[in-house]
């Protein structure tokens, strides 16, 4: 059964940071095998609009695989009290967004953790 997995904006550009590019790379090639279940939102889909091209390819690459999520109130009311509570400060309220709807559709951010740090199948196609 494939891992539910969130990706926000900034995982998009990992193939092009040479830190995190192969990383990426083995990422992406997971979810267009079907081991990743990629869920992402419209806050996503608005932050790539203006992302470079080549960010933007590999969005359009993975979207048909893709479950796009709506923001919902009780996404908004999570990613309130985040910031109540001081997990995130107001000047990281979109990550805390970015969490709030990870966590309202079920995504297995733990493993997804976990996954990014060992080693992944040899794939390096995007």
């Amino acid at each position: 059964m494939p891992i539910r997995t969130y990706a926000d904006t900034s995982v998009y550009g990992g193939p092009y940071d040479e830190e995190f590019a192969e990383a990426s790379r083995q990422f992406f090639a997971q979810v267009r095998a079907g081991r990743f279940s990629l869920v992402i939102s419209a806050v996503v889909e608005d932050e790539l609009e203006e992302a470079p091209l080549e960010v933007w390819s590999i969005h359009e690459t993975v979207l048909p695989e893709a479950t796009v999520v709506e923001i919902t109130e009780e996404a908004l009311d999570l990613q309130q009290a985040y910031l109540d509570a001081n997990i995130l400060t107001p000047t990281w309220e979109d990550d805390a967004l970015h969490i709030a709807l990870a966590t309202v559709q079920g995504c297995d951010l733990r493993q997804l953790e976990f996954s990014a740090h060992r080693a992944l199948p040899e794939d390096s196609s995007v």
